[in-house]
């Protein structure tokens, strides 16, 4: 008799455990950490990535991988000196199961080498450094949006066939510009142009005086710069203040446009880009999409807003696979990226390094809109130079 109690008593311990578990599993909240800037130049930037995050969950009904969603947020202020405490708050402290982050570059960098560190996994769903999917690639780490060099080599090689033969490459002295003159360059001189100089002030500087002068004593046939937020609507509308708009076109990647439109108004009307998005794409997706974001947050979505969507899809998709399990770390990175995620962008897979291959397009400021011309690289991979994975 006592035997068959003990037997009893172990298999109902057993099975009291088996539910703990799958309560903690299934149950439970999963903790994401917003570390994105919510101050300074790039404000707007990081709201809109966690509008489109939010947007995404709210349309799974509040859920991922059958996991209700619970968010911390850190305001990263773009400041990289900053980023090595504020990121390991949120691991070390908050306890949070994944860590979606940021625009400024070199404040990614420090999140990828903490998470790399304590294999936290990682989305990232603008910053564009290279060296993420590059020599700090991990199994952990994911991008949503774009590397530096996939926007910018797109643009040269748009440049050099619209017949340009020397450009100026203007930016802000920092990772995210230094990676995006260098594949515009790569793209410009590989199909036959020539960069003849390349003009950087520091970040955030916007005093661009002196490199405009400098730009109309050259005469170089385009200029080509990476700026962002506040400096790129200073700088659209210092270039045609100065008149060089009328005689030298001034490329960039989208970012120079994108969000940026209501305050340089017709001072960057006509102007050419390139990125991974666009406005007037017209699919089915794309509307849906963009007719959701408008009526949750009464605004109209950007890039920002698109990749933000998109990194929530990616963990969606890890976690479906795991049935809401974060302990299964191998085989949630795996489902990532084996996915094709269906992003308003168009859809797009992961490359080894966890970069997305995905078309870029060549779109025209007309009015408020940087609307599509056309694909100018399909399918462009970003080369990964440096990965080990």
């Amino acid at each position: 008799m006592s035997i068959r109690i003990a037997r009893t008593t172990l298999t109902a311990l057993a099975l009291a455990s088996l539910a703990a578990t799958a309560a903690a599993q299934g149950a439970g909240k999963i903790k994401v950490g917003l570390m994105l800037p919510f101050s300074g130049t790039y404000a707007a930037l990081g709201v809109a990535i966690e509008n489109g995050f939010k947007l995404y969950v709210q349309e799974q009904g509040g859920k991922l991988g059958g996991r209700e969603i619970e968010y911390v947020k850190v305001d990263d202020e773009s400041d990289p000196a900053k980023a090595t405490d504020n990121v390991n708050k949120l691991i070390k402290r908050d306890n949070v199961d994944v860590i979606v982050g940021t625009v400024h570059s070199g404040v990614a960098m420090a999140m990828a080498k903490a998470a790399k560190e304590s294999g936290t996994l990682l989305i990232i769903p603008n910053a564009g450094a290279d060296a993420v999917t590059g020599p700090m690639c991990a199994p952990n780490i994911f991008r949503s949006s774009f590397s530096n060099w996939q926007p910018a080599y797109a643009m040269g090689v748009v440049a050099a066939k619209e017949g340009k033969k020397t450009a100026i490459t203007l930016t802000w002295k920092y990772a995210a510009g230094d990676e995006s003159v260098n594949g515009f360059k790569e793209g410009f001189e590989k199909n036959g142009g020539k960069v003849v100089k390349q003009l950087t002030l520091p970040f955030p500087n916007v005093e661009f005086q002196a490199l405009l002068t400098e730009i109309a004593a050259a005469k170089p046939d385009a200029v080509y710069s990476f700026m962002a937020g506040g400096g790129a609507v200073k700088l659209v509308k210092d270039y045609a203040a100065a008149g060089l708009n009328k005689s030298i076109p001034l490329y960039g990647p989208g970012f120079l446009t994108d969000g940026t439109l209501d305050a340089q108004g017709e001072t960057a009307q006509g102007m050419l880009t390139t990125l991974h998005y666009a406005d007037g794409l017209n699919t089915p997706k794309d509307n849906a999409f963009r007719a959701a974001y408008a009526q949750a947050f009464k605004l109209q979505p950007d890039v920002y807003a698109v990749q933000g969507y998109d990194a929530a899809q990616m963990l969606g998709a890890g976690l479906a696979a795991t049935k809401g399990d974060f302990g299964k770390k191998a085989e949630l990175s795996a489902a990532i990226q084996k996915a094709k995620i269906d992003s308003p962008r168009g859809a797009f897979t992961m490359s080894k390094a966890h970069n997305p291959v995905q078309d870029m397009y060549l779109r025209k400021v007309e009015g408020k809109e940087n609307k599509v011309v056309g694909v100018a690289v399909k399918a462009l991979a970003d080369p990964a130079r440096g990965c080990r994975m």
